[in-house]
């Protein structure tokens, strides 16, 4: 479904990613762990269209898609819910969930029915459907995000740190909801601070240390190596 080929990335003269290459099938949950700079938001980042590639290339579904801008490439079916949820704080909820709509497929499920589905999933959005985002909690507003990005109906969906300073309730609900869209047909490409939670819920996992892939493998296989035990889960 989505495929990276040997792709590296600079800001300027500093190299982020050095040749990754990764996949994610359809019906996937595909994790990618490391520390901080690591390079897991870059890539995210890159596949979006918000940054572009020294090297390499992305093909989605059969179509490269690096060389295309953002709004093109959430068109194909493919959205991005950034670290730090990136709301407008003077914006309410609704007016959201219809901007999430912009790029959604003009042949698919009309707003009405993609908005009863979205709402069912996060109901406390439809209670605070008028309010404004920056009035939000940290967890509305982090539902709030992945609303916005769910209403464009993506193949995948890409989540980066969706745990990000909330409370461990409000994370076990995403991570619910998280397995819900994937059980629902929905490809994850997932980069989470909770590692443990991140390889219990995804299928496969790639691990990223100075923008190099240095391990790969089934999520379970990875979370019983010595190295990450040690690393990332205090074992």
């Amino acid at each position: 479904m989505l495929e990276l080929q040997d792709l590296s990335v600079a800001y300027g003269h500093r190299v982020a990613l050095q040749g990754i290459s990764l996949t994610v099938g359809a019906g996937e949950i595909v994790t990618l762990v490391g520390g901080n700079g690591a390079g897991k938001s870059t890539t995210l980042k890159t596949i979006s269209g918000l940054l572009r590639p020294r090297s390499g290339q992305i093909v989605f579904e059969g179509q490269r898609i690096d060389a295309l801008a953002p709004h093109q490439i959430l068109a194909l079916g493919l959205a991005h819910v950034p670290e730090g949820r990136l709301l407008f704080k003077d914006m309410s909820v609704w007016e959201h969930l219809e901007l999430g709509a912009l790029r959604a497929p003009e042949q698919g499920a009309p707003f009405e029915q993609t908005l009863e589905w979205v709402l069912g999933l996060f109901p406390i959005l439809k209670e605070r459907r008028d309010q404004k985002a920056g009035t939000l909690s940290g967890g509305q507003q982090q539902m709030l995000a992945i609303a916005r990005g769910l209403m464009s109906r993506p193949r995948l969906l890409m989540l980066d740190e969706p745990s990000l300073g909330l409370a461990p309730i409000v994370v076990d609900t995403l991570a619910d909801i998280i397995v819900q869209l994937n059980a629902g047909g929905m490809a994850v490409l997932l980069v989470e601070q909770r590692v443990d939670l991140a390889l219990r819920i995804s299928q496969r996992a790639y691990v990223l240390e100075t923008g190099r892939i240095v391990m790969q493998g089934a999520s379970q296989e990875v979370m019983q190596d010595p190295a990450i035990k040690s690393a990332y889960l205090g074992l």
